[in-house]
């Protein structure tokens, strides 16, 4: 196995999501505690790193991520830890002189315990929820894992549909292939287990719901979900994430993280039928490497957010 898949504790700094992040186009600084992408700043000699997803910071990660910063003429690293928030930790990367960052992920996430039985889980779950299981497996819905081409197709064509319909960003086309190359396929030839797997839900012959979920040590991840608007009155949805949860099982996990959480959307009220805990992570931080230049940065960037958030009200 490689080096950064037994310290990694999330498949977004596995080598396989790494080599991804290569052939997409960034470059990628490989370290003792994981990988920085880096993203060069437009009409300038600096860039940014990103080491997202990477276990909990120490005095003796930092020091090394700064000589690492200096020597790649990084203004800032973007730390995003994928452990949970404490007093300690976030005094730690004030100290060494992190400040609060705008984020990539959602500072918070749902997760569902695995290890329950499937009876103490349906339990657990809203009235609603299960009545809208029950439902689509009475409309014969029928979820199942298929990581065919066709079933990828459709998968990228209801996700240019979802994310028309709901107004999103959506990586491009080229982003959702390689990352299926390489998470998928490439496990595979490798003679390893696959990171992400594909479930599709059917109705009448037609498939109308995808989901891309990650595989990764002890976690289930789901963070790609896409769908048609035809035949929303059969649930697909609620059968979808009732099957993942019964794979994740099925595939001896413990723990299957939701990918997020967000007060007042959509998705979080249909996430929170499934009675998940809430986890806060450390969240997002911009471990300074080039104080006058990161300060230039933080204006800059202010007014950028500014402009598209006016552009959007036209």
């Amino acid at each position: 196995m490689n080096r950064l898949d037994t310290i990694s504790i999330h498949p977004l700094q596995s080598s396989y999501w790494a080599d991804f992040r290569k052939e997409w186009g960034n470059e990628v600084i490989e370290t003792k505690y994981g990988i920085i992408t880096v993203h060069p700043l437009p009409f300038t000699s600096f860039r940014i790193g990103i080491f997202e997803k990477g276990s909990a910071p120490t005095k003796e990660m930092l020091d090394d991520l700064k000589k690492i910063g200096k020597e790649n003429n990084l203004i800032f690293i973007k730390l995003e830890p994928n452990v949970t928030k404490s007093d300690k930790l976030v005094e730690l990367v004030k100290s060494e002189g992190a400040e609060k960052g705008r984020r990539l992920f959602t500072p918070t996430t749902f997760q569902i315990d695995l290890k329950k039985s499937e009876e103490e889980l349906l339990k657990s779950f809203s009235s609603k929820t299960r009545y809208n299981i029950r439902l689509a497996q009475r409309k014969g819905v029928i979820v199942k894992e298929d990581n065919s081409d066709k079933a990828f197709e459709r998968y990228w064509q209801l996700t240019k549909e979802t994310s028309a319909r709901q107004g999103f960003y959506a990586h491009t086309e080229r982003y959702h292939r390689l990352m299926w190359k390489y998470l998928h396929q490439k496990p595979i030839e490798d003679g390893q287990k696959p990171i992400a797997h594909l479930l599709t839900a059917t109705y009448q012959k037609q498939i109308i719901t995808t989901w891309i979920i990650f595989a990764w040590k002890d976690f289930l991840y789901y963070p790609y979900g896409a769908s048609t608007d035809e035949y929303k009155e059969v649930m697909a949805n609620n059968l979808m994430m009732w099957e993942a949860i019964k794979f994740g099982k099925k595939l001896g996990l413990k723990t299957f993280d939701l990918w997020g959480r967000e007060e007042g959307k959509g998705f979080t009220k249909f996430k929170e039928g499934y009675n998940p805990k809430v986890v806060e992570f450390l969240g997002s931080w911009d471990f300074v490497i080039n104080k006058p230049i990161y300060r230039i940065y933080r204006i800059a960037e202010e007014v950028r957010w500014k402009l598209l958030r006016f552009k959007a009200k036209l």
